[in-house]
């Protein structure tokens, strides 16, 4: 159950990464992969955040624990990325080195994507779980132990198969491998970086009640990120739309999702598969050409290229973030709900 106590606070957020050229390997480009985005996670909800691949979802996931300057040292990191500690304190995560981020990782987070890349092939199920323990606790090899065998319970494993290597697991068994991995800590914030896009469906399902599950016993807050807007619906207090390195829409996950404003939101959706097929096929929403390159965006508003209802300012003016309906915020002066519709195939 969420609560009105703020957790993750971002504003303005932007990633950029500049490429090099030339003989001199001077900067002659920069790939604005997030550019300027804002939001809250509050204490025991979920944040879902939805776009095409290459919007720039995961490395808002990657700015937020701050691994960003670690894995590509040029990239250029600005805004804020303040973190509410239990205790009334707030730390700007972006002004901290890696050795002062030290602290704050065990209050933050991540489940990868792929789990079989995610999990050292090496190292036993034990020694994955009890890497971030050692890292951030005082906890003695006895207590480590039991906590190990806690967690694989919490998580749906049995206790026994700490002693297991990964390669003997199943993809949705490792995947409860890395949630316990990032739950050992207790964690107020864990990002989820499509945790089950790489799995069944049947397996998908069972993975998100299971963190459903951890969040209502634990009080968790979730930043889920997926292509998926069916499964951000399914887990998520609020969603937010992605298009470019922008937020183009974000609200209460019913409203996104039964009542989309953006354009780009309404095509998302659309895309959703039905059981219905000739449903599906009279609700399609098509949108024209490409997604353009983050080298190049276009001026003004970054979707007008493919959007139905573009106007001749939309080429020059930057679109506003307004809040059409109660707390439903959205990157365009022009939609409604009675204009998505008339542009509707």
């Amino acid at each position: 159950m969420s609560s009105n106590r703020i957790v993750l606070e971002v504003k303005d957020l932007r990633v950029h990464f500049p490429i090099f050229g030339g003989i001199f390997q001077r900067k002659v480009a920069t790939v604005k992969a997030v550019d300027g985005v804002s939001f809250n996670v509050y204490k025991g909800e979920t944040l879902g955040v939805v776009g095409e691949s290459g919007c720039g979802k995961t490395t808002v996931g990657r700015a937020l624990i701050n691994i960003t300057r670690i894995m590509s040292p040029d990239a250029e990191v600005t805004g804020q990325i303040l973190y509410h500690a239990a205790d009334g304190s707030i730390v700007d995560l972006v002004k901290l080195s890696k050795s002062e981020m030290r602290p704050y990782r065990s209050k933050i987070q991540m489940i990868f994507q792929d789990p079989y890349s995610s999990l050292n092939p090496r190292m036993t199920v034990a020694q994955i779980i009890e890497e971030p323990l050692t890292l951030h606790t005082k906890m003695s090899k006895a207590e480590m132990k039991e906590r190990v065998g806690w967690l694989l319970d919490k998580v749906g494993m049995r206790p026994e198969q700490a002693a297991r290597y990964p390669h003997e697991f199943s993809g949705g068994q490792r995947q409860r491998i890395g949630i316990a991995r990032a739950l050992a800590t207790n964690p107020d914030v864990i990002i989820c970086d499509e945790p089950v896009s790489a799995l069944d469906v049947s397996i998908q399902a069972q993975v998100i009640n299971l963190m459903q599950d951890l969040q209502d016993e634990f009080g968790l807050s979730f930043i889920f990120i997926a292509h998926d807007l069916s499964v951000v619906e399914h887990i998520s207090t609020r969603i937010a739309v992605m298009y470019l390195g922008h937020v183009v829409e974000y609200g209460p996950s019913e409203q996104v999702y039964f009542e989309p404003l953006h354009p780009y939101s309404r095509a998302l959706l659309s895309a959703v598969p039905l059981a219905d097929p000739d449903s599906g096929r009279a609700m399609r929403t098509f949108l024209a050409g490409d997604v353009p390159t983050p080298l190049a965006k276009p001026s003004g508003c970054p979707f007008r290229t493919r959007c139905p209802i573009a106007r001749p300012d939309c080429a020059s003016d930057f679109p506003p973030f307004i809040e059409k309906q109660p707390d439903q915020w959205v990157a365009c002066p022009y939609t409604t709900p009675e204009v998505n519709a008339a542009v509707a195939p």
